[in-house]
């Protein structure tokens, strides 16, 4: 695809995005043959443009990071994209539905490093002897794409759905954790809505920063020392609503991340 056609491709999401509307997926008739390497240049180009603006990058984000559904849409690897600065929230924030398309939310484990990271070849173990400290973390997603309907390399374009993020203030060493095996809960209006182990994040939320390193590798990147990386979500998206108190509880001592909606 050329580059005349990918900012063409990037211009519309930013644009969607900014407006607060949908699109019709791009990979449905306007460019079946949009590809995963074309996704990510359109997505290298929305983060140019968002530079430009005067945002700044807060870290890295990671999706796709169950094995099966790798699996199942033919892949060997997740996906990655930016959260931004203006989409972070603080802990027990109001954020307003009417600031977003359609929002879901999933419960995420963060890590923060104390050294860069660079590929390719990076393992787990590396990534925990560089990991500086974990948090818990709500990921807010908002797919530009009309009824979230997108194939992989439209949500790749799409900044994988980048929206908003909780960064917890709860920090702890991973010295002496189970990330594979601690428990998570995404709790909406007191009941849980969906449950999940760190082990739901490729057997364990490691090894997506060593694959995030690893990918970006590619593109001569690294992983930045003391950038917050969300890991990807350890339960299904759950759809939020005006009213909703959402609370995403860890275990091992990771505490809990609260974000209200209006």
């Amino acid at each position: 695809m050329n580059t005349e056609t990918i900012k063409k491709v990037a211009d519309s999401l930013h644009s969607a995005e900014k407006e607060k509307r949908e699109v019709v997926r791009l990979t449905k008739e306007v460019y079946p043959d949009f590809s995963i390497e074309d996704a990510y240049l359109a997505q290298e180009e929305i983060v140019r443009q968002k530079l430009a603006e005067g945002h700044k990058i807060a870290g890295p984000k990671m999706g796709l990071t169950s094995e099966a559904k790798m699996k199942q849409m033919h892949v060997e690897d997740p996906i990655y994209g930016y959260v931004f600065d203006y989409m972070q929230v603080e802990d027990g924030e109001t954020i307003r539905v009417s600031d977003y398309i359609h929002p879901k939310v999933e419960p995420e484990i963060g890590f923060v490093l104390k050294e860069d990271l660079t590929g390719p070849n990076v393992t787990a173990e590396e990534v925990l002897a560089k990991t500086d400290y974990v948090f818990p973390g709500i990921e807010i997603i908002d797919s530009r794409y009309e009824n979230f309907d997108f194939k992989l390399p439209d949500v790749i374009a799409d900044n994988t759905s980048a929206a908003g993020a909780v960064f917890g203030t709860t920090i702890r060493s991973v010295e002496g954790m189970h990330l594979d095996t601690i428990g998570v809960s995404l709790v909406i209006n007191g009941k849980v809505a969906a449950m999940g182990t760190g082990a739901d994040v490729l057997e364990h939320p490691a090894n997506s920063v060593a694959r995030l390193a690893n990918m970006l590798a590619k593109k001569g990147k690294s992983v930045k020392a003391g950038e917050p990386i969300l890991t990807g979500g350890i339960t299904a998206a759950v759809r939020i609503q005006p009213g909703d108190h959402v609370c995403a509880k860890f275990g091992e001592g990771l505490g809990e991340v609260n974000l209200l909606v209006k």
